[in-house]
């Protein structure tokens, strides 16, 4: 009989519930993954380090973890999971004493090789900003490479019960999987893609299934929402489902927007392992939530790793009041204003230098549209301001006149959110790629056992890419004006946004596949950039996704730095996806007959 791996994915992210273990164990899987490691959380991680040695870790993977020890030894279910973050030895002792407390023999393995910091000095001359260009800052608090999937694979032929990963490429907690179990070489580059697309695909828990799914009203039982499973055969195909009597939802609509989700060029996503290509994945339905995924192509991977590293610029301190009344949204920038004028004072007095940057927003006003907001006549607003200094002691003068808006400014000024401002390091991050060669071997350590070397391929200049066959045309252009309408994009399209670094990665996912070369004239990267112009510096790139019916956006210095650099509400881009649904398109009329919105 056809061997059959079930994964099931049991954490999207840092913070994420502990409800997904005890029902994927109930379900029955053969294996757990639990990603924890976004671009964000290394940065909190290496703060968290800083204060504490032996820190360094999301502690919500021990913690949630422990009361299934026993249920996943008897179940013989496999945990493989990037929760090492920082420090992934200690993460590892740390299971493992909970272990033996609970008399339970499980054999930890943890993946070592990521973090770069004792080569730092050595590569520093060859190190630039990927995008920037910016020299490497003199002191930085962390240097990751991104590890791929090789040393997973040995980890649990060596015969790990639950690997631990410091910083790896999310899907490759899954390609690790399957590569042990289908026996998957280095060079089988289709098998390596579409393993790496079924991590891709439970790498976020719940966002597979109907998770900050576009049509969000037709997604039930949000308190109890499923997470995903992925059925993998040895062709590389798999099925995504989720656990019966759970919420959620499974269709080719919830899927595609996570096949997209913050990878760039479909065409070419750009892993340790394999340049995938899933431009012309497949998404078919194979029963109640179940969609079989098929289509998945690979490519030699490139020649270097991709590296995140994390530096301390200064500090950061946010305060939040709220106001009330006739014009709040006036009342707030003013009271911004007056806020950073009396610290300037202060500071000049004291010999102290301005602040490095200051951002204000009025939530509840739509301050992330900028000049397109239209509820500029609220009444309350929560007014956010955002100060970052080079010295904590300025931050903590400013901290101090802000208890005093409720006396000083505007009439209407309920008071602070949380009292007075903390002072925090800001941390930003610094992407750059460094040779293979360059780096050691990674190393497995299974149990008690002695450190192994695991050899990886250098890889190379991944091949051009096939051209993806175009959407046939139509005769749409013949469409007199009288028989097109203007609608929102949200009536032919749904989406799903994130981010990279700075950039802004947006999905947009033609509901019927006729819609794709209509839509195609309009979804411009030109358009796009325009949209977003008040947020985005760009420049905007368009890829497509033939298989999907689907275009991929990806705009440049679109985050006001990104992650917790940012001093957005949106660090992240998250509401990007369905700001560029807002946009309006001249459509066909009679696509608006019984239009379907999940009719994708």
């Amino acid at each position: 009989m056809e061997r059959v791996v079930r994964i099931g994915g049991a954490s999207g992210a840092w913070g994420d519930s502990p409800m997904a273990i005890p029902q994927l164990l109930r379900e029955g899987v053969d294996y757990l993954i639990m990603d924890y490691l976004a671009e964000v959380t290394m940065s909190l991680l290496a703060r968290a380090k800083k204060k504490k040695p032996e820190g360094g870790y999301p502690p919500d993977f021990v913690a949630y973890l422990a009361p299934h020890l026993r249920a996943i030894r008897e179940g013989n279910v496999r945990v493989v999971s990037n929760a090492g973050g920082m420090n992934p030895i200690a993460c590892k002792q740390s299971i493992e004493a909970l272990a033996e407390k609970a008399g339970v023999s499980l054999r930890v393995a943890v993946v070592e090789g990521d973090d770069l910091m004792p080569l730092i000095p050595q590569l520093r001359d060859g190190i630039c900003e990927a995008v920037s260009s910016a020299a490497l800052p003199d002191t930085l608090l962390s240097a990751n490479a991104y590890l791929g999937a090789l040393p997973i694979a040995v980890a649990l032929e060596r015969g790990a019960d639950i690997v631990i990963t410091g910083r790896c490429v999310d899907s490759a907690l899954v390609l690790g999987i399957l590569m042990h179990e289908f026996r998957w070489q280095a060079s089988d580059y289709d098998s390596l893609a579409a393993g790496s697309l079924a991590g891709h695909l439970l790498e976020c828990g719940p966002q597979a299934i109907g998770g900050i799914f576009t049509d969000w009203e037709e997604v039930p039982d949000w308190h109890n929402i499923g997470y995903p499973i992925a059925e993998c055969h040895a062709d590389g195909t798999f099925v995504v489902t989720k656990p019966k009597g759970t919420g959620g939802l499974v269709t080719p609509a919830t899927v595609a927007e996570q096949v997209l989700y913050e990878i760039g060029d479909p065409a070419r996503y750009l892993l340790p392992d394999v340049t995938a290509d899933f431009s012309l994945v497949r998404l078919e339905p194979a029963g109640a939530d179940r969609v079989m995924v098929s289509g998945a192509s690979g490519q030699p991977p490139g020649a270097q790793y991709k590296v995140s590293a994390t530096y301390q610029d200064g500090f950061r301190a946010i305060a939040f009041i709220v106001i009330v009344g006739v014009q709040a949204a006036l009342k707030a920038e003013r009271t911004a204003k007056a806020l950073i004028d009396r610290a300037q004072m202060l500071f000049k007095e004291l010999g102290l230098p301005d602040f490095s940057s200051t951002h204000a927003e009025a939530l509840g006003a739509e301050a992330s549209y900028g000049p397109e907001s239209k509820a500029r006549e609220t009444r309350e607003v929560v007014l956010r301001l955002v100060v970052d200094h080079a010295d904590a002691r300025a931050l903590d003068i400013f901290a101090r006149q802000a208890g005093a808006v409720g006396i000083s400014f505007a009439q209407g000024t309920a008071g602070l959110i949380g009292g007075r401002p903390n002072t925090t390091p800001l941390i930003r991050l610094f992407t750059f790629f460094v040779d293979k060669p360059a780096l050691p071997a990674p190393e497995v350590t299974v149990g008690q056992d002695a450190p192994v070397s695991v050899p990886i391929p250098v890889g190379g200049i991944a091949l051009a890419t096939c051209p993806t066959p175009p959407v046939g045309e139509t005769e749409e252009d013949e469409i007199e004006e009288e028989d097109l309408a203007e609608v929102p994009l949200l009536q032919v399209a749904h989406a799903r946004s994130g981010d990279k670094g700075n950039s802004s990665n947006i999905a947009i996912f033609c509901r019927k596949p006729e819609y794709m070369p209509w839509l195609r004239t309009q979804l411009t990267a030109e358009r796009i950039a325009a949209h977003f112009a008040a947020v985005a510096e760009g420049p905007v790139e368009r890829f497509e996704a033939p298989g999907l019916s689907a275009f991929n956006f990806l705009i440049q210095n679109a985050l006001g730095g990104g992650g917790m650099a940012s001093a957005r509400i949106d660090p992240q881009g998250k509401a990007y996806g369905q700001r560029a649904l807002e946009m309006m398109v001249r459509v066909p009329r009679r696509w608006l007959r019984n239009v379907s919105r999940n009719a994708a």
